[in-house]
């Protein structure tokens, strides 16, 4: 009896969050399902799918899922976007096996059902995830099939986090996705010196050939105070976008910006994201995300909170994960802000955001060495022999002491 009723609890939560899902046809920047291309894999599979049930060949449809909204995605299909919910056997599975935004899948859209049903998610070629829980946690999918990671971090007069960045790099490479540094709120650097030393501070970790975009926090075209003859640690922010050129002189940040091999503005953004490519915003709270996409985007489009003064923490103001297609460019995923980014398992990732580190370590006298103070360290020996920084060996010996932690802290019977 207790059970029916809370099966009957279930259904009818679920029909009220049903009734309350935002009408698809009123959402603004909604791709189109020419705008995502699924791979030769991912069309090999639905065709596969098609072949096993000859009997609903004439209803299932391949399929985009461009938004989550509480357990009803809403699937990109030729015909249009629609909103549908998992088959049986999906819903009984774990988050982890869920569709998620990105994700191709087989659907069948029966003409007498009021919504498509997701029956089969097909292989995905790219996972962006991120471990959730603790001993007995699992990966949670962010989003699927990426083409590229934009690791969103947001200027102050503290600087930025080396820290952040790179954890964010080693779970996009982990994933099979290209990645990029986005320096949102460039404008609020301490001074153009400060903003060029934190991107050198970036390639310095990261190499010379790390993707680095500056932008400021002020959409293109708005009224902003044009810079005057001042001294070069000072700034009046401008809205810039583009290159060099005689007609648009740049403003010390960008020209700062550019000296240290980073590109500058939207519109160098909008090139990590071509035409038919699926990129995704990563970053912590207030890291300028929803204030990005409403500049690429050109209006007002996604919601943006305030920064805590204190410790310049944003709010989560981005609550469903979905995608927007961008003017003249590629297709975005948002995700609301990460409070937390722990590494579990990203140890191949780690590897190919640090390579001659981690080359480094195969040198070393024992297996298990920390790259500290044991005798017959490679790692230490290569730093001292100048291949790489010493920043670069901090950031590697602080993010893959905390996955050897994390190996030995979970349960036994944890697969990673």
């Amino acid at each position: 009896m207790a059970k029916a009723r809370a099966a009957k609890k279930r259904r009818s939560s679920r029909q009220e969050h049903a009734a309350s899902l935002p009408a698809l046809d009123k959402l603004l920047d909604v791709p189109s399902y020419e705008d995502v291309a699924p791979s030769p894999e991912q069309v090999a599979a639905f065709e596969a799918v098609c072949a096993a049930h000859p009997e609903a060949a004439g209803e299932l449809v391949l399929g985009c899922v461009c938004r989550l909204d509480r357990g009803f995605p809403a699937v990109l299909t030729p015909h249009g976007p629609v909103r549908a919910e998992h088959a049986v056997q999906i819903a009984k599975e774990s988050d982890l096996l869920k569709p998620a935004v990105g994700d191709w899948v087989a659907l069948r859209c029966p003409q007498d059902h009021d919504r498509a049903v997701i029956e089969q998610v097909l292989p995905r070629w790219s996972d962006v995830a991120r471990w959730r829980g603790t001993t007995r946690g699992e990966r949670q999918t962010l989003a699927a099939n990426v083409d590229i990671v934009l690791i969103a971090q947001a200027e102050s007069d503290r600087g930025i986090s080396l820290d952040r960045i790179a954890r964010s790099a080693t779970i996009a490479a982990d994933s099979h996705s290209a990645w990029a540094v986005v320096l949102t709120k460039a404008d609020r650097a301490a001074s153009p010196k400060a903003l060029a030393a934190d991107i050198a501070s970036i390639h310095e970790v990261l190499g010379p050939d790390a993707l680095v975009v500056a932008c400021a926090s002020l959409l293109e075209g708005s009224a902003a105070e044009k810079p005057t003859s001042q001294p070069e640690d000072t700034f009046q922010p401008e809205a810039l976008s583009g290159s060099p050129s005689a007609e648009k002189p740049l403003a010390p940040l960008a020209e700062a910006a550019l000296r240290e091999g980073a590109a500058w503005g939207l519109e160098a953004v909008r090139g990590l994201v071509p035409p038919r490519k699926v990129g995704m915003v990563l970053g912590q709270s207030g890291a300028g995300k929803s204030t990005l996409l409403n500049a690429l985007l050109g209006h007002e489009a996604l919601e943006t909170g305030e920064v805590r003064q204190r410790d310049d923490a944003g709010r989560h103001t981005t609550v469903t994960r979905r995608m927007v297609k961008l003017p003249g460019a590629g297709v975005i995923i948002d995700c609301p802000g990460l409070r937390s980014l722990p590494l579990v398992g990203h140890e191949r990732g780690l590897a190919q955001v640090l390579p001659q580190v981690a080359e480094a370590a195969t040198r070393c006298k024992f297996r298990d060495c920390t790259h500290s103070h044991e005798p017959g360290c490679g790692v230490v020996e290569a730093c001292e022999d100048g291949l790489f920084s010493a920043a670069a060996l901090d950031v590697y010996r602080a993010l893959a002491d905390e996955m050897r932690q994390s190996a030995d802290s979970l349960d036994p019977d944890v697969r990673l």
